[in-house]
């Protein structure tokens, strides 16, 4: 079974997204979107790019 995307409005009133793992676990939160419109529109983004995206490694966080 594939991922999934879930869409939802949070306790403020805004439109986000999740996404999900085949085994539930979630991978991504989205930012608040003012209308679902806005959220469709990041979703299919992320379809259209992710398979083009670069995994970069950065260096770790001073403690």
């Amino acid at each position: 079974m594939a991922g999934k995307f879930e869409l939802y409005t949070d306790t403020s009133g805004v439109h986000r997204f999740r996404l999900k793992a085949a085994n539930g676990v979630v991978v991504i939160t989205s930012d608040p979107h003012e209308t679902k419109e806005q959220c469709m529109k990041s979703i299919d983004s992320i379809r259209k790019l992710a398979p083009y995206a670069q995994v970069q490694e950065s260096a770790p966080a001073p403690a």
